[in-house]
């Protein structure tokens, strides 16, 4: 056989064992084979922004990725722990103060640089309020998003019932040439989604503000500083998971690391832009609440004067009588008309005049 014709054969071999792989890895799992769980959400291989199809193992879809030399793997992960974040972390070399980040959750927003490996945090939020906001004992829920970017891999970790990325995903899967600029492209879309949610949130407090301020500055509102301190707590909590995100933001859309190509840092410009202003206006929310709570505390020392001057009104028009009558209550003979046939008339005709002209007094003052 001619060296030609065995180098043909060789390489049909090899496209044929290659093609039968790739056939065994796309085909439908049994029960027992299928890699996904209740903590792994998702697993799958882009190639130019499409989607490879068939289930995937976290070792299998990085083991394709890098035999292709190109895509990327998207791995979602639910509130795992230690054990089950393990295998994920050895296999795409994830650092282990991250992982534990990843793991035990409650982290401020922050962007970290491992070796060749980011390790993004993202608070999300999501709005509760109730139907009349001067009652509601919440009105914001937060969760956390934390996400590993690599050369040819992301994975997103998520704490919260509200903090799906299916949409998201779903989002990306439509646009393959946005998907197409590779793992950075996905973070971008998270950070974008995260970012919308916290200026839809904004825009629903800020419709609670107003009704609370309305009811603050209505005349006899029953409004209590407890309920403005409740919506106080709420809105750190957003400030809580908004400031610390600003940072981040300016870092990755200036050129951060590598790993954010060129193409992509336009895309965080435009999402840092958006957080800025979000920013500002919870800065604003807490200083309207700190005013609010002011002004609750001054109509309430505004109204425990004017009862005090009422109390102090109608206990000098109570003193008049008390004192007549306690000095015409003595037993003593010799006292001013007190054996005069019309000394009683004329008292009460005195104490009614002295108290018509106090209480006339009081009006005219406003303590009455």
């Amino acid at each position: 056989m001619s060296p030609s014709l065995s180098r043909l054969r060789t390489t049909r071999v090899r496209r044929a064992a290659r093609a039968a792989a790739r056939a065994e890895a796309h085909r439908p799992l049994s029960p027992l084979r299928v890699p996904l769980s209740a903590y792994v959400v998702d697993c799958a291989v882009y190639v130019d922004g499409v989607r490879l199809t068939g289930r995937w193992t976290h070792d299998e879809a990085i083991a394709e990725v890098r035999e292709r030399g190109e895509g990327f793997v998207w791995i979602g992960l639910h509130e795992p722990d230690a054990e089950q974040i393990s295998g994920v972390a050895e296999t795409y070399g994830l650092h282990e103060l991250a992982v534990e980040d990843a793991v035990h959750a409650h982290n401020r927003p922050k962007l970290e640089r491992y070796d060749e490996t980011l390790f993004m945090v993202l608070k999300t939020v999501r709005y509760v309020g109730r139907d009349d906001p001067t009652t509601a004992n919440e009105i914001v829920e937060t969760g956390e998003v934390m996400a590993f970017l690599g050369r040819d891999f992301v994975v997103t970790v998520r704490h919260g019932r509200h903090t799906g990325l299916r949409d998201v995903r779903r989002r990306l899967e439509d646009d393959p040439e946005q998907l197409a600029l590779g793992p950075a492209a996905v973070l971008h879309a998270i950070a974008d989604h995260v970012v919308d949610s916290y200026i839809e949130v904004v825009r629903q407090i800020e419709g609670d503000l107003d009704a609370v301020e309305a009811e603050v500055f209505s005349p006899g509102s029953p409004m209590n500083p407890e309920q403005i301190y409740v919506m106080k707590r709420e809105i750190l909590d957003l400030r809580r998971a908004v400031m610390p995100l600003v940072g981040p933001m300016r870092k990755l859309s200036e050129g951060y690391s590598a790993l954010v190509p060129h193409e992509v840092r336009s895309y965080f410009r435009d999402v840092d832009d958006h957080l800025g202003g979000v920013a500002e206006q919870v800065a604003g929310f807490n200083e309207l609440l700190t005013t609010l709570v002011d002004a609750v505390l001054a109509k309430i020392s505004m109204r425990q004067n004017n009862d005090m001057r009422k109390i102090t009104a109608y206990a000098g028009l109570i003193s008049v009588p008390t004192m007549v009558a306690g000095v015409y209550g003595m037993n003593f003979d010799i006292m001013p008309e007190l054996h005069w046939d019309f000394g009683y008339p004329m008292v009460l005709l005195v104490i009614a005049t002295i108290c018509t002209l106090l209480y006339r007094n009081f009006r005219r003052n406003g303590w009455l």
